[in-house]
């Protein structure tokens, strides 16, 4: 036998336990997990020296803006981050110019980022109600990762492009989907066994109370709260659960950040109800308190909120309520978010920062380095139906890698981020713990946060089971 790879002195997490054992890797896959040494040659050998090795780590919630307003991102781009971050593989966002909205565009997209692919990646479909009702089948079995729907969103009629910023009355745009059309993209998607993920917050409400608060002439963060107050995401959220429940849907929330949602998802949960949520590290780390340090480069929808809400965020992560972290890497350019906070967009990097900032986490004492596991590989690729061949240091699966040194102290650097554009809430946070090798299918594509992988090199990754409503848990 000789082995493509071996991995010694390393100390193996999953989510459950810690243990010491080497790994080998042959044609990409895990072949042995032992203590012993094993009989034949070692083509490549990495001395992991005592550090931890994880799963290679997921990001399920990344926007490259490729192909559409790529000056601000694209996939190579966000992909070179995400491997400097220590992650895998990402799922990539289909709010793309064109969508991801029928199966011509899912193998025009799957073809485009291949081309550009540092890591292995995903493809979410994007629900557009009667637009593409008629190929959710097709995308289903082309291997999207779950669908996506904007919720509160209206679409241009022409580009099918979500309109950030509708206000009635516009031109050439389709108005944001009612209720009764939300309950078809759902009974659609329920057919599929996959997830129905919304961007939760009701247009309307938010349309009234900004307007409101316009009026009276407010311009300050408090007041951006006020336009999006908690009630939005709840709302929403909960008219969420009653439909998955009428139509058996796997619903997930997105993104979730206020106290109440945890909460309404938590008892839905409790019930049954085939709900999940997901949260991300600017709800986890920064409150409205940082506003007037960090300024608007951390606008984001839904906003970060009040420190309550942050610490009913990592409540829902101590007790399993909350599935998993990813970052909702959404990038824009200096220029763009170098404004007022009103008109600014909302969104910025961290695909790259997202392990770092959950690294120190661990050191801090809000979570354990198996959390790390559980949160960040196990149970997304569990809920995305790619496990185990992604998400788990098993035989037969990916060989994927994360190779973290919890004593390595940081600084997060605006500069030094790899993505495009350099906008981040975290400039100048200072972390212990980092990432620093990243292995994807045993070739290391990162090492000492210098990218030494091939672009190109990432391959599509598609759900375990095509078959509708069989999926793995």
């Amino acid at each position: 036998m000789i082995w493509d790879l071996k991995i010694k002195n390393g100390t193996i997490v999953s989510g459950t336990d810690i243990y010491k054992a080497d790994v080998y890797v042959k044609n990409g896959k895990i072949g042995a997990i032992t203590s012993e040494i094993l009989a034949g040659d070692v083509n490549e050998q990495i001395d992991v020296g005592g550090n931890y090795l994880l799963p290679g780590l997921i990001d399920t919630h990344v926007h490259s803006r490729d192909p559409g307003p790529t000056y601000k991102e694209d996939f190579s781009y966000s992909s070179q981050a995400a491997a400097a971050g220590g992650i895998t593989t990402i799922f990539e966002m289909p709010n793309t110019t064109p969508p991801v909205s029928n199966g011509k565009n899912f193998d025009n997209q799957k073809e485009n980022l291949q081309a550009k692919a540092y890591v292995d990646f995903g493809l979410w479909a994007i629900c557009i109600g009667s637009l593409n009702n008629t190929n959710i089948k097709e995308l289903h079995e082309k291997g999207v990762i779950g669908f996506k729907f904007f919720w509160g969103y209206a679409v241009h009629k022409e580009t099918f492009q979500l309109m950030y910023n509708y206000k009635p009355g516009m031109d050439n745009v389709i108005p944001p989907f009612d209720d009764g059309e939300v309950y078809e993209m759902m009974e659609e998607v329920a057919k599929t066994g996959k997830i129905f993920a919304v961007h939760a917050e009701s247009n309307e409400l938010i349309q009234k109370l900004t307007a409101r608060v316009e009026k009276q002439g407010g311009r300050t963060y408090q007041d951006l709260l006020k336009g999006r107050p908690n009630l939005v995401e709840v709302l929403t959220v909960k008219k969420g659960i009653e439909m998955a429940k009428a139509t058996g849907v796997r619903f997930h929330v997105l993104h979730v950040s206020s106290k109440e949602a945890v909460e309404a998802v938590r008892e839905a949960k409790q019930q049954g109800v085939p709900v999940t949520v997901e949260t991300c590290p600017h709800y986890l780390f920064l409150s409205d308190e940082d506003y007037e340090k960090v300024g608007p480069q951390m606008k984001v929808y839904p906003p970060v909120k009040y420190k309550k809400d942050q610490d009913a965020i990592w409540k829902g992560i101590a007790d399993g309520t909350i599935s998993h972290v990813c970052s909702d890497h959404a990038p824009h350019t200096e220029e763009e978010k170098d404004g007022d906070l009103w008109s600014i967009p909302a969104g910025m990097c961290g695909v790259e920062s997202m392990v770092p900032l959950m690294l120190n986490a661990v050191n801090e004492g809000k979570i354990e380095i198996t959390d790390i596991v559980r949160l960040l590989a196990e149970e997304p690729a569990k809920l995305f139906d790619v496990y185990p061949r992604k998400g788990a240091i098993q035989i037969g699966a990916d060989a994927d890698f994360t190779i973290v040194d919890m004593k390595k102290k940081s600084v997060i650097k605006r500069e030094n981020l790899h993505s495009k554009s350099k906008v981040t809430a975290f400039d100048g946070f200072k972390v212990t713990g980092m990432p620093i090798q990243t292995i994807v299918r045993g070739k290391t594509i990162m090492k000492d946060g210098i990218i030494v992988g091939e672009k190109g090199y990432g391959k599509l990754v598609t759900p375990v089971n095509h078959s509708p409503g069989v999926h793995s848990s």
